[in-house]
């Protein structure tokens, strides 16, 4: 067997292919073969640069890694479509052609018997079969269902280069005989539903922090502003003040600067479950409500202030806070 070597790979599957009868198939062999060739032309990808096998209803291509993948998507977004159009109008009702696709990377060897070997190519494979991209060629009125690999999308799709419209795409989970695979389905999913917790077109990118809290971190509250921002306090008691702490500060700013006083000073506590690096000597957290930012772009009405930090942008705020306006107190 021969090294591994990088390779893109690119399958193209014909549906229904096993109901027509020996001369209908043929005639879609050639089609699939021809559409294949005219779309890797439109790419610029020449014959010297690409290995071909023959799997009866279906075709892989096996690209060198130098090809561009953002033409090969471009082409295969417009041309396949387009070759696809031009010959069903003209073609019988029994010779209709109707094409899945994927594309994918990753290392492919040889074997002794000129066979293809490679976990990334049954990966790929497995992305082809899968069930959910057959019922999304069912409702492409086109005539083509494209899937990418996570690896393609990350590297390629998500940068939203053009033709390849990043929007266009959406995370789906494929069942497969070996579990569940993620992958990115170009245009609608079938049923409405992205089947699986990511947005459209989002992807996380490598080393950022996403937009969630981290592990372990209170939960999310909404501010009156529509920003979300995590509190943690506990009464002077020392009992959790979570959820009651932030009623209290709106019953405080309704009954007007006396009661907000009193309440805020009865809601004033240790920091909960964690001493921040700022604690004061003995190991207690600083006292007055603590604010941890997870993420976004946090907005307040009126102003904020923070003892002697100004402009933070993330991480940890502690000191008086106020929200909202200032009018009839002193600033």
């Amino acid at each position: 067997m021969t090294d591994p070597v990088s390779r893109t790979i690119l399958l193209l599957d014909i549906e229904k292919y096993s109901d027509r009868d020996d001369v209908a198939q043929a005639m879609l062999r050639r089609k699939l073969y021809d559409i294949a060739d005219r779309t890797l032309e439109a790419a610029g990808i020449a014959e010297t640069l690409r290995s071909r096998a023959d799997r009866g209803d279906s075709v892989m291509e096996l690209i060198d890694a130098g090809a561009s993948v953002r033409s090969l998507l471009r082409a295969l977004l417009t041309e396949v479509p387009a070759q696809l159009h031009a010959y069903n109008r003209m073609a019988s009702s029994t010779a209709q052609i109707r094409l899945r696709g994927v594309v994918a990377g990753g290392y492919v060897a040889v074997d002794e018997h000129g066979g293809w070997v490679g976990s990334d190519l049954n990966h790929a494979c497995r992305l082809l079969d899968a069930q959910l991209l057959r019922e999304a060629l069912r409702s492409r009125p086109d005539g083509f269902a494209l899937c990418v690999s996570e690896g393609v999308h990350a590297g390629i799709v998500r940068h939203d280069h053009p033709g390849v419209p990043a929007a266009d795409f959406r995370p789906v989970t494929l069942d497969s005989k070996n579990g569940p695979l993620r992958a990115w389905l170009h245009g609608p999913v079938p049923g409405g539903d992205d089947h699986c917790g990511t947005g459209a077109g989002e992807t996380p990118v490598p080393g950022a922090s996403g937009d969630g809290p981290a592990p372990g971190s209170r939960p999310r509250t909404e501010t009156a502003a529509g920003t979300t921002a995590t509190t943690t306090a506990t009464t002077a008691d020392g009992t959790a003040a979570d959820g009651s702490a932030a009623d209290g500060r709106a019953d405080a700013d309704a009954a007007g600067p006396a009661r907000q006083g009193t309440t805020a000073s009865a809601q004033t506590a240790q920091a909960a479950q964690t001493v921040p690096e700022n604690a004061a000597p003995g190991g207690h957290a600083p006292a007055g409500p603590v604010f941890h930012f997870t993420g976004g772009a946090p907005r307040f009405g009126g102003s904020l202030v923070a003892g002697d930090q100004h402009g933070v942008s993330g991480g940890q705020v502690t000191g008086d806070v106020r929200l909202g306006g200032s009018a009839g107190e002193d600033a």
